[in-house]
C-alpha cells in the first residue's frame, strides 16, 4: 500500500508559522486582511468561503466579506475591486470564479494590483511564475502541492515531472514551479499520444485533469509520487479525486488521498499568502 501523503500535518506545520507571524504583525499595529468577494450566491463558492473565514479567524488574519448581486454591472465590479486597491488595510483579495457570462473575466481579474493578488489570478502574477520573479503570489493550488513536497521531503531536483492538464490554473505553474526546482517535466494533455506511457516514466506525478478517476492503472509503476489535484463527486455522490485510488494505491510509493490531501492545504497556502502581502506592505511602509 501507498504511504499517504495527508494534508491535515502540512496544514499544522504552516499554521503553526503563520500564527508567529501574525502576531509579529500585530505588535507592529498590522492586521493582515484578506477580502473575499463573491458575486452570486453559487453554493460552492459559500461553502469555501465560509470554510475559509473559518481558518482565517484560527491564525489570527481579519476577513471582509464583499457579497455583490448576481446582475451586477462590470463596471460596478472594476470600481469595488479598484476600491481594495486604494485601501491599505486590505493586503489580499480573493475574487470567486468564474463570474457571471456578461462579465470579462480577464479584464476584471488583471485590474487587482499584483501586490493584493494572493490567488495568482492576474497576468502579472502568472508572469511571476513563469520568469521565477516574486511578482504578485501563484495560483494557491499548485504551491500547495509544492508545500506537500517540501512537508514530506520529496525534492524534485534531478527528477522526472509529469503534470496532467495545462490549465493556468494548475497545470502549467505546477509545471513552472517543478522546473525552478530542477525537475525535468512533461505536460500531458487531451492530445498527448500514449499518455499512459509517458506518466509512467515519472517520478512524480500532478494529475490534473478534471475528471473523477480518469487517471488508472496503466498511468503508474512502483516507486511513484503522485498528487491528486482533482476534486470530483463521484455517482455516489461521494469526493473523489482524477485518480483511481484503488487501482493506484497498491503500485504506486505515495499518493494524496481525496478528500484529505491538496484542498486542505490550499486554503492555508491562500492565508499564507495574505501574511506575507502584509508583510511586503509594512516593509514598504517602513
Amino acid at each position: 500500500m501507498a504511504e499517504l501523503l495527508k494534508g491535515a500535518p502540512v496544514v499544522a506545520a504552516l499554521n503553526e508559522k503563520l500564527i508567529q507571524k501574525v502576531t509579529a504583525l500585530k505588535e507592529k499595529n498590522i492586521k493582515p486582511t484578506l477580502a473575499f468577494v463573491r458575486v452570486g450566491e453559487r453554493p460552492d463558492d459559500v461553502a469555501y468561503e465560509n470554510g475559509a473565514l473559518k481558518r482565517c479567524e484560527k491564525i489570527g488574519v481579519r476577513a471582509q466579506r464583499v457579497t455583490l448581486p448576481s446582475d451586477i454591472s462590470q463596471d460596478e465590479l472594476l470600481e469595488m475591486i479598484r476600491e481594495i486597491n486604494a485601501d491599505t488595510s486590505v493586503h489580499g483579495m480573493l475574487l470567486f470564479r468564474p463570474l457571471p457570462k456578461h462579465i470579462y473575466e480577464s479584464l476584471v481579474c488583471n485590474a487587482l494590483t499584483p501586490e493584493k493578488d494572493v490567488d495568482g489570478i492576474t497576468n502579472s502574477s502568472n508572469a511571476g511564475v513563469f520568469i521565477g520573479k516574486s511578482i504578485g503570489y501563484p495560483p494557491c493550488t499548485p504551491q500547495a502541492c509544492m508545500e506537500i513536497l517540501d512537508y514530506y521531503n520529496i525534492e524534485p531536483t534531478g527528477k522526472k515531472a509529469v503534470v496532467i492538464g495545462r490549465s493556468l490554473v494548475v497545470g502549467k505553474p505546477a509545471a513552472m514551479m517543478l522546473i525552478q526546482r530542477n525537475a525535468t517535466v512533461t505536460i500531458c494533455h487531451t492530445r498527448t499520444k500514449d499518455m499512459p506511457a509517458v506518466c509512467r516514466e515519472a517520478d512524480i506525478l500532478i494529475v490534473a485533469a478534471g475528471r473523477a478517476g480518469i487517471v488508472g492503472k496503466e498511468y503508474f509503476r512502483d516507486g511513484q509520487i503522485v498528487i491528486d489535484v482533482g476534486i470530483n463527486v463521484d455517482e455516489k455522490g461521494n469526493l473523489c479525486g482524477d485518480v483511481n485510488f484503488a487501482e493506484a494505491d497498491p503500485i504506486v510509493k505515495a499518493i494524496t488521498p481525496v478528500p484529505g490531501g491538496v484542498g486542505t492545504v490550499t486554503t492555508s497556502v491562500l492565508i499564507k499568502h495574505v501574511v506575507e502581502a502584509a508583510e511586503q506592505a509594512a516593509n514598504r511602509k517602513g
